[in-house]
């Protein structure tokens, strides 16, 4: 297979003869071997693994994102990636950096709904005077 990943900045890693793939999506983690049928994935913050004929087993921290498997293609495209030797250093880093992130991502998107309704609320009450 044909694995790209791919961050909004640019290409993170391409590799080529990846033997397998497993990925975390919010069901649970899953594989992908060569022959599976096309498919589309969200993904979660988590360890995405594959191998290669030459390299063996890669560990990458990826936040969420979307797998999409076309034939022997299979794009990755995440918002962050981070790849480490150390699968224990990695769990940390996605414990840490990237939920730690989403949850101050909502924070500050319960924030602006509720500036935005109060702008919303208040200009409704200037159209009524």
């Amino acid at each position: 297979m044909h694995l790209e990943l791919l961050l909004p900045f640019g290409i993170f890693a391409e590799e080529t003869a990846v033997m397998r793939i497993v990925a975390e999506t919010d069901a649970g983690s899953f594989g992908l071997l060569p022959r599976r049928l096309d498919c589309v994935a969200a993904l979660v913050p988590g360890i995405l693994t594959y191998e290669t004929e030459a390299g063996g087993e890669v560990f990458v921290a990826v936040d969420e994102g979307v797998l999409v498997k076309a034939g022997l293609n299979v794009s990755v495209s995440v918002r962050r990636a981070v790849v480490d030797a150390d699968l224990a250093r990695l769990h940390e880093v996605v414990a840490k950096e990237f939920l730690t992130v989403d949850r101050r991502e909502r924070e500050v998107r319960a924030t602006m709904a509720r500036l935005e309704s109060g702008f919303l609320h208040r200009f409704g009450a200037f159209r009524h005077e």
